[in-house]
């Protein structure tokens, strides 16, 4: 039979950019992206949509955005600018994509334009999600707000939504057109939330770079007290780690294997079975310390570094144990690998440490062990921490 072959590659390019103060007047940083974009004859729409806790932290921010756009005449901004709920339940709410696609059909934002994007990872997977499925792709500009969203999320090239109750069920790959990371909005941030992106940073340190690590537990301290200067080295250093992982082999996931997602077939499902109240950060310290847990029960992980990725976590602040983890018997939580798997599509693949840098495949886990290692996690956190 004759058959027909086609194969074509298609090239994505984006800048990170670091600064303090994205929209004061002097600040040039976006207005030079932009300018690059386009022209006085042909100037670009700009949709923004942004996190109701960062208006409610900066209520001068609406205003600053429309000053700083006034006299840019290769600039269309729509005057209406979204303000969205943040966190997970940007994420759980249908009605919020609609609300986006309504803006964009009503404005007449085109493939053209951009759909930007202000606010914590939740906020950021929302908007990306409903500019990617809007006109089959509307560029979208991601300005993160939080630690785990500067690090992490809003870096990569995922974007997603929860549906009939679990995590990122609906989503696409669509990498942004730039990101802009303003040190200014992580100042305002309560402890949980500049805690919890932390977890990302410990993450990609122990499948990716003992000296990082080393870096982390030096600094444990600083961070944990919100030392700022240590805070931007954790974030640039990470999104430095996950943008080459993400430029090395796979970066839409076609296969199974998923090395960032180390610690996260628990951590999803934490998030579900406590109704979202652990940020999705405090769900993947968890979940590592779990899988580290594991692996020591499992002879793969010495007892020396897994005491330094604990004693790490809970200098950093992290809880290492919640009781949804063995609540009934731990059915809940160990669902979590079947929903997994099906994520992943195929053969369930996860991540395991032989040693600090140094991962390992496996194909199944022993539910009994994972059991035995819940308990030990439930019986360390009845006990006075001890850092050494």
């Amino acid at each position: 039979m004759n058959q027909l072959n086609q194969s074509f590659s298609v090239r994505f390019s984006y800048n990170i950019s670091f600064t303090d103060g994205l929209f004061d007047a002097h600040n040039t940083l976006l207005a030079d992206f932009l300018a690059g974009q386009s022209t006085q004859e042909n100037p670009k729409k700009l949709l923004f949509v942004i996190d109701e806790g960062v208006v409610g932290c900066f209520p001068e921010l609406p205003g600053q955005i429309q000053d700083y756009f006034a006299q840019k005449a290769n600039v269309e901004l729509i005057s209406d600018l979204l303000i969205v709920t943040g966190g997970e339940p940007a994420k759980n709410d249908p009605a919020l994509v609609e609300r986006i696609v309504d803006a964009v059909d009503k404005h007449g934002v085109d493939r053209h334009a951009y759909v930007v994007g202000i606010g914590g990872g939740s906020v950021l997977d929302l908007v990306g999600y409903a500019a990617a499925i809007s006109h089959r792709g509307i560029r979208h500009i991601r300005i993160p707000t939080t630690v785990l969203s500067q690090n992490d999320s809003g870096i990569g090239v995922k974007n997603g939504v929860n549906y009939r109750g679990k995590k990122n069920f609906l989503g696409t790959f669509a990498p942004p057109a730039a990101v802009f990371n303003d040190f200014r909005f992580l100042r305002t941030l309560d402890i949980r939330d500049w805690r919890a992106g932390m977890s990302e940073a410990v993450k990609v340190a122990l499948i990716k770079d003992p000296a990082f690590f080393d870096w982390l537990e030096a600094n444990a301290e600083a961070l944990a007290n919100r030392d700022g200067a240590a805070m931007q080295y954790l974030i640039y250093r990470c999104a430095d780690l996950h943008l080459q992982h993400i430029a090395s082999g796979d970066p839409f996931e076609q296969g199974s294997s998923r090395p960032l997602d180390f610690g996260h077939w628990s951590a999803h499902k934490l998030e579900q079975l406590t109704d979202f109240s652990l940020r999705h950060g405090e769900a993947v310290a968890i979940g590592m310390a779990l899988d580290c847990q594991y692996a020591h029960l499992l002879g793969l992980l010495s007892e020396t570094d897994l005491n330094r990725i604990l004693n790490l976590l809970q200098t950093l602040g992290f809880l290492l144990y919640d009781s949804a983890l063995d609540r009934d018997d731990s059915v809940g939580v160990l669902r979590g690998l079947t929903e997994f798997r099906e994520h992943l599509g195929g053969q369930l693949t996860i991540l395991l440490l032989k040693g600090i840098g140094e991962g390992v495949e496996v194909h199944d886990m022993d539910e009994s062990l994972i059991r035995q290692a819940i308990l030990q996690l439930s019986v360390d956190s009845q006990q006075p921490t001890v850092i050494s």
